[in-house]
């Protein structure tokens, strides 16, 4: 049987094979890239980090293709130095360009050097091994189809960033087909920029996907809220250039070795986080880094006693969380959107105090009143803290100051907790208010939501367990069933009978 001509031409099938990467950048990048052979014989392919950021764009685009949601996708990835984030930029634009006809996308970044420099001739090395590369025209400002009738549409253009005329950023719409929106070296770039380029997510039907990176130099700015107060918009990570196969590790180790492991310098450079404390923050970076993660023996904390908390949800885009601390080691057990069915949460609060062994049940009595009520129907002896009453420590001003200075000691003295961006973020969002009488009091949770920020629940769950002083039940059970083992060996009244 004859085959026809379309099935035997070779750009048919390349056409075919790309085709299929629409919403799979990451088998994209491994298909276009003589992965293990010439100028990268010595690279298998993308390292870990560009691994999981591919895949989860690709995630999402499928999920929306399922659910039918709005393709609006932010990645936002903080970072140590020569990690690969260029690399990784120009691996998106020629995805995104390769897969969908008629994308069209806007690059920037902190400096016109960096964008003519570093960002741009990556893209240009990386066209250059592409498979696909004859599709496409690279000049030193875009990118662009070689069909005619398409290159004032299916392009990507590099745009040095101003804040005097920063409307050239508006205007980037693509009804009904793909934008690519990316921002490198991301944390010096103002924020008039980041705000005229959010008219770009105005589109309808439209796959949008918007990707920051860079070094995080300020502790303030649109790139450090991407990790704060709209986090909830955002998929975000931190990559310390340790974990990355081609950084230079004896460098980095230099770096450590003269500034310190826990120094603004290693922290932006090496780690991938923000620089130190705000003069009004409440609780440093640096507590909270050497917190992040930390693994304990179980020597140090499985002698104390479990504390079980809930931090209800305050309004309607918070999350109501469930934590559990014994000594220096804190977990969160459960995270929930607003619930208005106290049952619920009371049943789920119940059945994780009885598969803890917890020895207390501290409760947020603002939005918890409802759940203990449930409580106490089922003989439970769950007590509420409310954060406005007085405090025990003549310096707070209130219960609330009490318990969060409770945690900043607990910091201080060796505290852990897990891995999680968003306590991360809730540990260090308060502010303190000056008094003249030099009492500690905390910003109110309307005021933080004034400066765009969100509820600090889950930084309020480990507060919560600061409240009241807990006894170990369980090690008081244990020492009483000794006490009476031991009584009733007492060598010299052994063998007599007690009466």
């Amino acid at each position: 049987m004859r085959q026809s001509a379309a099935q035997t031409d070779p750009e048919y099938d390349l056409i075919q094979d790309i085709a299929a990467f629409t919403h799979d950048p990451y088998g994209f990048v491994l298909y276009a890239f003589p992965w293990g052979s010439g100028p990268l014989s010595n690279h298998p392919g993308p390292d870990l980090w560009q691994t999981e950021v591919l895949q989860e764009i690709g995630d999402l685009l499928r999920q929306g293709d399922r659910t039918g949601a709005a393709q609006l996708i932010q990645e936002a990835t903080a970072s140590g130095h020569d990690i690969g984030k260029s690399a990784l930029v120009a691996w998106l634009i020629l995805w995104a360009m390769s897969t969908y006809e008629d994308c069209r996308g806007t690059v920037t970044a902190n400096t016109e050097a960096q964008l003519r420099t570093k960002t741009w001739p990556e893209l240009t090395k990386w066209h250059r091994l592409s498979i696909n590369r004859h599709w496409f025209v690279v000049t030193a400002t875009a990118m662009f189809s070689t069909n005619r009738a398409h290159e004032k549409n299916w392009r990507v253009d590099a745009v040095p960033w101003s804040e005097k005329n920063s409307e050239a950023f508006a205007g980037l719409h693509n009804e009904g087909k793909r934008i690519l929106l990316i921002f490198d070296e991301a944390s010096a770039i103002p924020d008039s920029i980041w705000e005229v380029s959010d008219t770009a997510t105005l589109d309808t039907s439209t796959e949008i996907i918007w990707a920051v990176f860079g070094n995080p130099t300020r502790n303030t700015g649109r790139f450090r809220e991407c990790f704060g107060r709209f986090r909830h918009r955002w998929h975000t990570r931190q990559i310390d250039s340790r974990s990355s196969r081609i950084a230079n590790k004896e460098k980095i180790q230099q770096w450590i070795e003269d500034y310190g492991e826990d120094s603004d310098y290693v922290k932006v450079r090496v780690r991938g986080m923000f620089p130190s404390m705000s003069v009004m923050q409440f609780i440093g970076v640096d507590d909270v880094d050497r917190a992040l993660g930390k693994k304990l023996e179980l020597n140090q904390y499985q002698f104390a006693p479990k504390i079980l908390t809930l931090d209800n949800a305050w309004e309607g885009d918070d999350e109501g969380v469930i934590g559990l601390r014994q000594g220096l080691q804190f977990r969160i057990l459960r995270t929930f959107a607003k619930n208005d069915n106290d049952v619920q949460v009371a049943t789920m609060l119940a059945n994780l105090e009885d598969t803890e062994k917890a020895d207390a049940v501290f409760i947020d009595a603002g939005y918890g009143t409802g759940v203990v009520s449930c409580g106490k129907s089922w003989g439970r002896k769950w007590r509420l803290v409310w954060f406005a009453e007085a405090s025990t420590d003549p310096g707070c001003l209130n219960k609330r100051a009490e318990m969060w200075k409770g945690v900043k000691t607990w910091l201080k003295d060796g505290g852990a907790i897990p891995d999680d961006q968003v306590l991360y973020q809730d540990l260090i969002g308060p502010q303190t208010v000056p008094r003249t009488d030099g009492k500690i009091q905390l910003e109110s949770k309307k005021d933080m939501k004034r400066r765009d920020l969100p509820s600090p629940g889950r930084a309020d769950a480990l507060a919560l367990s600061f409240a009241y002083p807990v006894a170990d039940t369980t090690r008081q059970r244990m020492e009483e069933s000794v006490s009476k083992e031991n009584d009733s060996y007492n060598p010299l009244t052994h063998g007599l009978r007690r009466n």
